[in-house]
């Protein structure tokens, strides 16, 4: 790293997408991407409250603030357990929310900055916080890193007003890192002059790896039995209706076939309605949310790992998927859909086996292939635990952030 200071950097976070307690099952790379991060940074989370959650915390010397949007606490929706995203488009009282929200993000962001010195401010996702915080740099002089992870830049297609306020971010910012090719693509698309460097978010090399293997979880479903597993928000772009679709084909392939699919989100009434009436009871299961050393238990102990995402109708789709790092890092292979930024991780053939999304027939033929194909299946997760620890450990993501904290501190100065 260069020009190490003698002072700590202090930097605010910004982010919809945090653990809201110890052992919480919400996605964590945020927090693990802060946890990573040198020492010489000083890091302040804001994120959104949540029923349960504590308002000032302080994890590993990281200090944590979370902001209410809705009275009583106990109403706020809109955030977690699926994502602010699908919590819009399959709730109207997410949706009566927003409002509300906006205006406590922008008010603590106000409040925040006011009371406490910070040399930046990282925001997580381009819009709204980005906007908001190109706000918070022309009031308060306060420069600030963009992060987009893909939701912010993918979900929006035809939405008046949405490029005027991502360029507005985009062109106040001390620059904007990227998690895959596509999600800088998508960008690029509308913003050709955007000063943007790929990081993509990292994986724990030491919490997933396949010393996590649980024989408990094997004879739960059957020691003899193949365990396919699906770990994501039960949301849309996810894709899971498919892998359900493309059960039956593979049971008749391989009777002892048994999935497994961990999530919460919008879509879980949908998905036990499909599973009882394809007469899948027996073969697959929605198992809801797990903590981080469960859910390490259950990417070690699978068989075959699937992603089946796709692109919805609104544009929305995958920016990277750090759960395919996950599985790839607990020595599972790892079946995708060819979208978004998942072929940077998963190389067809090489790292993993791409499908065309929406295609349950495809779905199927790549778990029979994998299941007969010893050789093959080693052969990926031989080249897939190569690629996460040269391109993708944390540390090596966490020290890439650090610099261009440092870079954009000193290009505002």
């Amino acid at each position: 790293m260069t020009g190490m200071p003698t002072e700590k950097i202090r930097v605010l976070v910004i982010a919809t997408t945090f653990p809201r307690w110890e052992g919480d099952q919400e996605p964590r790379f945020v927090y693990d991407l802060c946890r990573n991060l040198p020492k010489e940074a000083d890091i302040h989370v804001l994120a959104p409250d949540a029923p349960g959650a504590k308002k000032q915390e302080i994890w590993e010397e990281m200090k944590i603030t979370r902001f209410s949007y809705f009275y009583p606490r106990s109403l706020q929706k809109l955030c977690y357990e699926g994502g602010i995203i699908p919590k819009l488009k399959s709730s109207w009282w997410a949706r009566l929310q927003l409002p509300f929200f906006l205006i406590a993000l922008l008010t603590s962001l106000l409040k925040i900055t006011g009371e406490k010195k910070f040399d930046l401010i990282h925001c997580h996702w381009l819009i709204p916080q980005g906007f908001f915080c190109a706000l918070i740099k022309l009031w308060r002089g306060i420069p600030f890193l963009l992060t987009a992870h893909g939701g912010d830049v993918f979900s929006f297609k035809g939405m008046p007003g949405i490029k005027m306020l991502i360029n507005f971010a985009l062109k106040h910012s001390e620059g904007c890192t990227v998690n895959s090719q596509a999600t800088k693509n998508q960008i690029l698309k509308s913003h050709k002059k955007a000063a943007i460097k790929l990081v993509p978010m990292g994986v724990d090399l030491v919490q997933f790896n396949k010393n996590n293997y649980s024989q408990d979880i094997k004879n739960s479903m059957g020691s003899e039995n193949l365990l396919l597993l699906g770990v994501g928000r039960l949301a849309q772009k996810k894709g899971f209706e498919f892998l359900i679709q493309a059960m039956p084909r593979v049971i008749q392939e391989i009777p002892q076939a048994r999935l497994v699919i961990i999530g919460f989100g919008p879509q879980k009434d949908r998905l036990e309605k499909q599973i009882q009436e394809l007469g899948l009871s027996s073969s697959v299961s929605l198992i809801g949310g797990k903590t981080g050393k469960e859910l390490r238990d259950w990417f070690a102990t699978a068989d075959i790992f699937i992603g089946p995402s796709i692109v919805t109708q609104d544009g929305d789709t995958e920016g990277q998927g750090v759960v395919f790092l996950e599985a790839m890092a607990s020595g599972t292979p790892v079946i995708a859909s060819d979208v978004g930024g998942i072929k940077d991780v998963v190389q067809d053939g090489f790292s993993g086996l791409l499908i065309p999304e929406k295609n349950p027939g495809a779905i199927a033929e790549k778990i029979v292939e994998l299941e007969k194909n010893n050789s093959l299946r080693e052969q990926l997760v031989k080249n897939a635990l190569e690629l996460v620890n040269s391109d993708y450990s944390w540390k090596h993501s966490a020290e890439t952030f650090f610099d261009n904290y440092q870079q954009a501190i000193s290009k505002s100065t």
